[in-house]
């Protein structure tokens, strides 16, 4: 972890960037096209509700700096006031896509819309299909306005929008927070354990992992929407946390027991500042240069009742 050394007027320097292994090239980052202006090259945001803890960054690449494209990640999250429940979504546009930034910001404006409308409407399980067909309508209607034309088939969408998606919500219990988590794509979804620093893989990965489920390079991304998409549902007991990530953030984490495991795994023990979890997501390791996106759930200590259990 950087240390704020003193600077030669008495001030703290700025943070240094952390390096894992071996760094990669450091360089001034090039500024993507001039129509890519309102896709940040960092972004972060972090709050609590009365009973879980939200922080999430997304961070351009290497790669996209480089070469003067646009951080094709990002990440949503929202608190359905009503419940008390917390929904995200993180998304990874896929590179081969035109317009895959986009892609991935507004299939995640369209998830957190749909799972906040769901929550309103019933408090049984979701949908978690019904999340994704909406979320590859509003990619489809987004084709059919680009396109000036509503005769679109999903490859014509894929090859503007084509994104990934893990999305879901958190809902306080009684007995632990209840998550509900689905996936379109490569991207992932992890518990970690704050106690022991051990990482749990809740769909298959690219190394195997505790699924022992192998991820090929073969993605399906939205558009295209499975009959029953990858979902899990489970109660969130101590002292695990929810993490949900592009592969940027999962690739060099592999299985979790390496260097970049237990970099987070030591900084995520308790909530950081949403700004440091950007400043850790912006980690320098030779090879990895995709765009990384980061979103982790913590259920706070001794909370209240959940919402509707009576008077606090």
């Amino acid at each position: 972890m950087p240390t704020a050394a003193a600077a030669a007027d008495g001030g703290p320097q700025p943070w240094q960037r952390i390096t894992v292994d071996i760094p990669g090239m450091e360089f001034e980052a090039r500024p993507p096209d001039q129509y890519a202006f309102d896709f940040p090259d960092s972004e972060c945001d972090g709050w609590s509700t009365d009973h879980l803890t939200v922080r999430f960054a997304s961070i351009r690449g290497a790669k996209h700096r480089y070469y003067r494209q646009p951080r094709q990640d990002a990440a949503r999250a929202a608190v359905h006031e009503a419940t008390g429940s917390v929904v995200f979504v993180v998304a990874d546009g896929v590179s081969s896509a035109t317009e895959s930034h986009q892609g991935a910001v507004e299939a995640s404006r369209a998830c957190v819309e749909r799972m906040l409308h769901l929550l309103s409407q019933s408090p049984g399980p979701l949908d978690l299909a019904d999340v994704a067909s909406y979320a590859a309508a509003r990619l489809e209607e987004l084709a059919r306005w680009r396109l000036g034309t509503a005769d679109v088939t999903p490859d014509d969408v894929a090859r503007l929008y084509a994104t990934t998606v893990v999305a879901g919500t958190v809902r306080p219990a009684a007995n632990g927070p209840r998550v509900e988590v689905f996936r379109i794509g490569d991207s992932g979804a992890w518990l970690l354990d704050r106690a022991g620093g051990h990482y749990r893989a809740l769909f298959g990965t690219k190394t195997g992992g505790a699924t022992d489920a192998l991820v090929t390079n073969e993605v399906a991304p939205l558009p295209h929407v499975p009959a029953q998409p990858e979902q899990a549902a489970f109660q969130l007991g101590d002292p695990w946390l929810l993490l949900a990530g592009t592969d940027g953030f999962g690739d060099p984490l592999g299985d979790g027991d390496g260097a970049v495991g237990a970099l987070f795994a030591r900084h995520l023990a308790v909530p950081p500042p949403p700004l440091w979890l950007a400043h850790v997501l912006d980690f320098s390791r030779e090879t990895f240069d995709d765009d990384r996106t980061l979103l982790a759930v913590w259920p706070r200590t001794n909370p209240g009742p959940p919402p509707g259990a009576g008077p606090r």
